[in-house]
């Protein structure tokens, strides 16, 4: 009998697989290697899909080894450090729920609560943790598991923290600033909602419909109240692009806002005469305001610089030095079409 000769290629291994061989195979009958590299191709829905067809394929397509790479390919310019903690105090909030209920249940104290009225999520939870006790097969997905993680974001159930660029639809008042908010991705729309903090007595701001573009993972590590750390302050010199924290008085979060180092009033910008390196005080520039206005120019202490101004400018917290291109090419893409007042 005539044989065709198949040839699977991998990027690790080609493996030789002819018509005969294949005969009344299953896909579990594929070499690991081979399997492997079938699953590693397949898109988010197909994986789900294939999790469905028994419980070999279903171990194998809830792996963490598969789901980090779409993690990180679709949500990694997004979610940062502090959006993997807050899922971690999540997942562990969930737990408790569910060790609560049993040890409620166990005691009879659920009886007083119509079934009708327990949370859906509780009642699958409750099920799955009850059934793990006499069941090697587990019929859930494990709440831990960077699957769980990533299907948490895409269907918009789980709010993390992130940034924004121009906050509240590119309000002339945020022009050029970035602010820490908890956002929550909309799929039927491929956009997200931000819930900012509270600033003073105002209610909490709702934006909707913000695009990928105007959305990074916070840079740093710091919560929108604190003050940054500056580790740049010996570095800058005139012409390095930097974000300083800003604030409208002590009562509101600190914004991220984009600036240029400048020179002194006293130096005629003059690169070989220049020493404007070697002052303790920092001119920063504000492009997108016109000359003149009070909020184009603003000046800190090198040394033992702390939060700087007063209720009628704002103050001024830690500065960032912006040496990446990426980062920069973003700030130039959001510059206003007007300069402002």
């Amino acid at each position: 009998m005539c044989l065709v000769n198949k040839t699977l290629s991998t990027n690790k291994a080609e493996i030789s697989i002819s018509e005969e061989d294949t005969h009344g195979l299953s896909v579990l009958d594929l070499p690991d290697l081979v399997l492997e590299c079938i699953l590693e191709r397949l898109s988010p829905p197909a994986l789900c899909k294939m999790a469905g067809v028994c419980r070999s394929l279903r171990e194998r397509c809830v792996g963490d080894y598969f789901w980090e790479k779409h993690m990180k390919q679709k949500w990694g310019r997004v979610i940062g450090p502090a959006a993997y903690r807050q899922w971690q105090c999540h997942i562990a909030s969930k737990r408790d729920d569910v060790v609560t209920l049993i040890k409620a249940k166990e005691r009879g104290l659920l009886r007083f609560l119509p079934f009708s009225l327990w949370p859906f999520s509780w009642i699958r939870s409750l099920k799955v943790a009850s059934n793990n006790s006499s069941s090697k097969q587990q019929s859930s997905l494990p709440t831990h598991s960077v699957m769980a993680w990533y299907l948490a974001v895409e269907s918009g159930s789980f709010w993390f923290p992130a940034q924004v660029y121009n906050r509240e639809n590119g309000h002339v008042g945020f022009m050029l600033s970035c602010y820490d908010a908890e956002l929550s991705y909309d799929p039927r729309t491929d956009t997200f909602q931000a819930s900012y903090p509270l600033h003073g007595n105002k209610p909490v701001a709702i934006e909707s419909g913000i695009p990928w573009e105007r959305l990074r993972a916070p840079p740093v590590d710091t919560p929108p109240r604190d003050l940054h750390i500056s580790n740049c302050l010996n570095d800058l010199r005139p012409g390095d692009h930097v974000e300083i924290q800003w604030r409208r008085n002590k009562e509101f979060p600190y914004g991220w806002w984009y600036g240029v180092v400048g020179h002194l009033e006293l130096c005629d910008g003059n690169e070989i005469y220049c020493r404007c390196h070697n002052s303790d005080t920092i001119v920063l520039v504000f492009n997108q305001y016109a000359p003149g206005s009070r909020w184009s120019r603003a000046t800190i202490h090198r040394k033992d610089h702390r939060e700087e101004g007063n209720e009628a400018d704002g103050f001024y917290g830690g500065i960032r030095k912006i040496d990446n291109e990426h980062e920069i090419s973003m700030w130039k893409q959001l510059w206003p079409s007007e300069i402002l007042d």
